[in-house]
């Protein structure tokens, strides 16, 4: 009989610790930039009814069509595993009467969504996203700031050679017309387009224009173009948008046929990508725009909103190939603390204790005995200092200090040595 082989399921994957640090950093870059700017954090639940992102995200979107894991509960509910955030945080918006807050309520989280699409570098069936959503306002100046969080999110992070991809898709009042001129357009050219797009010409012309096959690519290139098709308010809007992005400084630049590939888009969307170094697109980093309909929708008010999501796995993959390496020196302990015996390990813990309260990173193993092999391990940790607690320390209640570097030694007094020990670290 063959030994069962256990292994992760396929696109899922471990986040083993000497990655944790790359995930901890993004975290660390989104939750200081949210807050700066007034976002409070929110969780919604991994699992809701699968209308959510039925209505929310689209009916004809490759999530829902394609992507989206569903199943049915014992008690009969359709449900599914969130595929994105922003359909579940309108539901909560409304649910919670979040309308009652002052507006614009301001939200950011960061967790695991699940989208059944093919496992390749970089994109996963499991995968953490951070996201970004300001809800209750329809100023340009929230879609300029969402923008600019997400572009300082990636600086924060390292990132150099980026770029902000930005169109407008207009709303209720203009895209209907224009949908007609782009219908009109690719169905003089249908043959040339691959069989998704031939079946997205029935249903969502829009969607064409975010096909990454080349045959349509070469199609889109001759496109009708959005822009030149707004209405009054929507043009007024982008232009105070791009307006607002000029005076930040962002480096943009217009796509014409930027449209996002979701259906709950109004107005602007945009991505933020990677160039490489002869210029050309490395792909999206984190995307998004704004969302005027998708609250009511959902069953809630007419609530203007607008966001942005960005896909860690991808993000912290790209930081170890660029090696963008975070800061580790909070990460990593600059003492060790060894022990030796019954009396001297349960000193240790206490000692342990202290320097844990004084935010002071120690490493140890008290699980060993021998210093000899304590010292090894301290030495393969690259550890400067090593706090050695025997039974004679223990008894006249002081501790020897080594310094790895050098090998010379010191007695230093039990009540003294965290604050000591602050001193030298700091130093």
């Amino acid at each position: 009989m063959s030994k069962l082989k256990l292994q992760s399921l396929n696109g899922m994957h471990d986040i083993l610790p000497d990655e944790q640090v790359y995930y901890k950093k993004v975290q660390k870059s989104v939750e200081g930039i949210a807050q700066y700017y007034g976002f409070k954090r929110i969780d919604t639940p991994i699992l809701e009814q699968a209308e959510v992102f039925v209505k929310g995200t689209g009916v004809g979107t490759d999530i829902v069509e394609k992507e989206m894991y569903t199943f049915r509960t014992k008690g009969g509910d359709l449900v599914a595993l969130r595929p994105e955030f922003t359909p579940g945080i309108a539901r909560s918006y409304i649910e919670h009467g979040m309308y009652n807050l002052p507006q614009p309520v301001k939200l950011w989280t960061i967790g695991p969504c699940f989208r059944h699409e093919r496992p390749q570098a970089g994109r996963y069936r499991q995968l953490l996203q951070f996201d970004i959503e300001a809800l209750g306002d329809k100023s340009p100046s929230i879609d300029g700031q969402v923008i600019q969080m997400s572009y300082d999110i990636l600086k924060d992070l390292g990132f150099k050679n980026i770029s902000i991809e930005v169109n407008s898709i207009g709303d209720a009042e203009c895209r209907p017309y224009f949908k007609k001129i782009l219908t009109s357009y690719f169905r003089s050219r249908k043959s040339s387009l691959c069989s998704d797009c031939q079946r997205r010409l029935k249903e969502n012309p829009l969607r064409i224009l975010d096909c990454k096959e080349e045959k349509c690519q070469r199609v889109k290139a001759g496109a009708p173009q959005i822009i030149d098709h707004l209405c009054e308010a929507c043009h007024a809007h982008f232009k105070q948008v791009l307006e607002f992005l000029d005076e930040l400084e962002l480096p943009y630049a217009l796509n014409p046929y930027l449209v996002r590939g979701l259906d709950y888009y109004t107005k602007t969307v945009f991505e933020i990508i990677e160039k490489s170094e002869n210029g050309e697109s490395q792909g999206s980093l984190v995307g998004g725009g704004r969302y005027d309909g998708l609250v009511k929708l959902l069953g809630g008010r007419d609530v203007p909103a607008c966001g942005a999501a960005g896909g860690v796995n991808r993000i912290v993959n790209l930081m170890k190939t660029r090696e963008l390496k975070p800061d580790k020196k909070q990460e990593k302990p600059e003492i060790f603390l060894a022990q030796l015996g019954q009396s001297a390990k349960r000193k240790s813990l206490k000692l342990f204790e202290e320097f844990r309260a004084a935010k002071i990173p120690v490493a140890e193993s008290f699980s060993k005995d021998s210093l000899k092999t304590q010292l090894k391990t301290a030495d393969k940790m690259g550890i400067k200092w090593v706090l050695i607690f025997g039974q004679k320390e223990a008894l006249e209640d002081f501790i020897t200090l080594r310094d790895m570097d050098t090998g010379v030694q010191e007695e230093i007094k039990l009540d003294k040595v965290v604050e000591e020990m602050r001193e030298k670290v700091n130093k």
